[in-house]
């Protein structure tokens, strides 16, 4: 773990740490936006899985309240036309998703961040652990990790973990356990080390 400690602390004192707080505050911001945006949001976050940031963004900007308006058949062509692999399983899922648009706005009733991100798993279709997390960072919940493949390359190389050959929810769970250690020792949310830690992989800073 020293090592990776020691890498981050660097990045944190270099000029990417600039990028990090930037982004940090745009998803607090984002937290505090319409219930559309929320959905929105949420709607981009189901198309990530098994598929780029890069373009689900590209999808988002282009689609942007369609993702509330359109029909199911129509959404699912505007995926077609940007080369997305699962266009008609990910156009149901958030079609189906609008009916807890309205819950969006209420996620204070909730006790903890994992409650919460509970409930998104069970409820929503097409948000499992990974991408419920990654929608409450981006609207500003800080508290929960983003296990994906990358993290799980890092983590391994770095023999904090042995790599699982398929990401069950316990197993997602002890990988979030072991980056909560690690933030705690940086002194840092699991949202900013999740930044750090993309952009060690990747050289980017995304959302």
């Amino acid at each position: 773990m020293e090592r990776l400690v020691n890498a981050i602390r660097d990045l944190k004192h270099s000029s990417v740490r600039k990028l990090v707080d930037a982004r940090l505050e745009e998803f607090r911001q984002a937290g505090r936006k319409t219930e559309a945006d929320l959905f929105k949001e949420m709607s981009f976050c189901i198309l990530t899985a098994n598929s780029t940031a890069e373009q689900c963004m590209r999808i988002q900007k282009d689609v942007d309240d369609g993702f509330m308006t359109l029909s199911e058949a129509a959404l699912a062509t505007k995926l077609k036309e940007h080369g997305y692999r699962f266009p008609n399983v990910r156009a149901r899922f958030i079609a189906e998703a609008r009916k807890h648009k309205a819950s969006l706005k209420s996620f204070s009733s909730f006790e903890s961040q994992e409650e919460l991100r509970s409930w998104l798993a069970t409820n929503v279709k097409g948000l499992g652990l990974k991408e419920s997390s990654h929608f409450l960072r981006n609207i500003g919940y800080d508290s929960l990790a983003i296990v994906d493949f990358h993290i799980v390359d890092i983590l391994e190389r770095n023999g904090l973990i042995v790599r699982p050959k398929t990401l069950t929810s316990k197993r997602y769970l002890e990988i979030e356990s072991v980056l909560k250690r690690l933030a705690d020792r940086l002194g840092m949310s699991l949202a900013e080390l999740d930044l750090y830690l993309w952009y060690m992989e990747t050289g980017k800073i995304l959302k």
